[in-house]
């Protein structure tokens, strides 16, 4: 190898550089070059001992060493221009002249010389160009032609080669040939090795891309899948041979799937579809679970038959899968997104009508009924009329204030500022205050008040303000949500470690479709600004968060026409569970809070959203945080 590889290196230098871009260009190049300057170079380099051994040359010996250069002028022809077909039939116009010169001077057609005519053909067959041959082929039926015609004018002399000149001439033809079959072998050998490691580069290319790789027949059966396809669908290759690919579309999506296919190969455009795919995996347990995946398909036709004229049945169709599912997930949430921005604008402008009415009707009655009392000289008001006027005064002061206390305490929870102050009392107690405070309300409502709290009752731990506002906001609004002669229970039982009450009423009802967003800030389950009830929509928020803050849960069941139940529960003792649930409060007034931006919904709700106004004793205040 060390002596022939400055001959190797030098031989690469003379490929033309067009040629040096292509592996298997550069090896047909090399083996016309490397037989020809080889041979050349070593027959001229054996022509003086040939002189010593023959003595003086005879003129056709002497035209054959001349030969022997026009094939290194050849080869450098190649290996400037590049044109590797006008090489071949260069070196086989001067190999036919060169054997029609000998023929001709040896006898013509029967002249030992005229069998290398045979081999011409054969050189060019190694160029793999039919124009090649067939140049080739003309040149040597036209050398034939040519020897003929010249033996029948007689203008050739007789045969003058010897025995040992014809077999000479014989056995280098047949050399030569040789030769010609070991190059072609050789050429072949090469281009099989070039193809394979061709193929095996798209083989390994294939086996660690991530995307799958298949071929769909005519009818969309698929005839290849590549490797990747274990790891995307979790399942073998051959499991999605014939039509197992197909029964893993999911159902809706298979008529796109097969469009896509359809079109592919009918039409002969690419196409590309998304799909959802069923990819088999395994829980935590290792048992077999079934997921959907997002998969874009690109397909085109299949390329070996793309040029040609559809059949009737249409093309085969290559397609490459892709995994898209993280980029559906993310286009999904910039959608909810914008969904969201979009609920939360509504929100926006719902909650500055519903403000607008709840502070605009009260101030308007305050500064309405105080200008009068300022006028009373002029409108000479007696006694009992201002007496009423203030009433009113006083109640719509009361009402502003009822919306700005359960705004603020709306907001302490949503800020996580909203501290309660746990002490022993008898949740008995508590039911008989709310239902005391609140029968004047119901009498005038036409609805009777019933409560169901034994004595026996156990102690509880909690904020008892924070019960009390709890129990009056979820009567309050089953007051008001009641037609007159219905009625409203207030009960409490307890169970294990916990505290239980229940308001129930059998007023309007909640649609089921607006059941799952009541208690989210200023949500009032109304199709029209109209407001049949009053409130602002805080009621049963401040609620949900009170009872968080004590660890316990509430829950709505409704049946629209037949009435509400509202079902609170508090541990006995929140003080033991308070500290373990310290971070979900905090979560807690993180979900308050995104449910500040929700929006309003179609349908009458028997869940009040303003707060019940609460006397507000400094003892029994809930205390900001310090």
């Amino acid at each position: 190898m060390g002596l022939f590889a400055p001959i190797n290196h030098y031989i690469d230098t003379l490929v033309h550089p067009t040629a040096q871009q292509d592996v298997l260009s550069a090896a047909r190049h090399r083996a016309f070059i490397a037989p020809r300057l080889l041979g050349s170079v070593i027959a001229l380099a054996c022509f003086p001992a040939y002189l010593l051994v023959r003595g003086a040359p005879s003129a056709i010996e002497l035209m054959v060493f001349a030969w022997l250069i026009v094939p290194i002028l050849i080869a450098y022809f190649l290996s400037r221009t590049g044109r590797y077909e006008s090489a071949h039939i260069l070196s086989s116009l001067a190999l036919t002249g060169l054997v029609t010169a000998v023929a001709a001077s040896t006898g013509g057609i029967a002249s030992f010389a005229a069998v290398w005519l045979v081999v011409i053909p054969l050189e060019a067959a190694l160029s793999t160009s039919r124009r090649v041959v067939a140049v080739a082929s003309i040149f040597a039926l036209g050398s034939v032609g040519l020897l003929v015609w010249l033996s029948e004018l007689h203008v050739l002399g007789p045969v003058q080669a010897s025995a040992a000149q014809v077999a000479l001439g014989v056995v280098s033809a047949a050399l030569f040939a040789t030769g010609l079959a070991l190059g072609a072998e050789a050429q072949a050998r090469t281009n099989f090795w070039l193809l394979y490691a061709e193929e095996d580069r798209y083989r390994l290319l294939a086996r660690n891309m991530t995307d799958v790789i298949t071929r769909h027949g005519r009818d969309g059966a698929v005839l290849f899948a590549s490797p990747a396809a274990e790891s995307l669908f979790g399942a073998r290759s051959a499991q999605l041979h014939g039509h197992g690919l197909f029964n893993r579309v999911h159902v809706g999506d298979r008529p796109a799937y097969l469009t896509a296919l359809g079109d592919a190969g009918a039409l002969g455009t690419a196409s590309s579809v998304e799909f959802r795919v069923r990819r088999d995996a395994a829980d935590a347990d290792g048992k077999p679970v079934a997921e959907f995946l997002w998969i874009e398909m690109r397909c085109r036709p299949f390329e070996g038959t793309a040029a040609a004229a559809p059949p009737a049945d249409g093309r085969d169709v290559v397609a490459v899968l892709r995994d898209v599912t993280e980029r559906k997930l993310l286009q999904q949430a910039q959608l909810d997104a914008h969904a969201e921005a979009a609920r939360a604008n509504d929100a926006k402008s719902r909650f500055l009508a519903t403000m607008s009415h709840e502070l605009r009707t009260p101030l308007n009655a305050v500064i309405g009924f105080s200008d009068m009392l300022m006028k009373e000289d002029e409108l000479l008001l007696d006694g009992k009329r201002r007496n009423e006027y203030a009433g009113l005064i006083n109640n719509s002061g009361k009402h502003l204030l009822a919306v700005v206390n359960g705004i603020l305490d709306m907001s302490k929870i949503e800020t996580g500022n909203f501290t309660i102050t746990p002490e022993p009392f008898a949740p008995a107690q508590v039911v008989a205050a709310c239902c005391d405070l609140l029968a004047l309300r119901a009498s005038e409502s036409g609805v009777r008040l019933e409560r169901r709290a034994g004595a026996d009752l156990p102690d509880v731990v909690a904020d008892k303000r924070a019960v009390q506002q709890i129990l009056l906001n979820l009567v309050s609004n089953a007051i008001r949500f009641t037609d007159r002669g219905g009625t409203v229970t207030v009960a409490a039982r307890a169970e294990a470690a916990a505290i239980i009450f229940v308001v129930e009423d059998d007023g309007v009802g909640i649609n089921e479709a607006d059941l799952a967003r009541v208690g989210e800030p200023y949500f009032q389950a109304a199709a029209s600004y109209e407001r049949r009830h009053g409130g602002t929509g805080l009621g049963l928020s401040i609620v949900k968060g009170l009872v968080r803050l004590h660890g316990g849960d509430l829950s709505i069941k409704s049946r629209v026409g037949q009435g509400t139940r509202v079902t609170v529960r508090l541990p006995l003792d929140c003080e033991q569970v308070r500290p373990a649930q310290k971070l979900a409060v905090q979560q807690a007034a993180g979900v308050v809070s995104y449910l500040a931006s929700a929006a309003i919904d179609d349908a009458p709700s028997n869940v009040s959203a303003e707060p019940a106004a609460l006397p507000r004793r400094d003892d029994m205040r809930v205390r900001k945080s310090a």
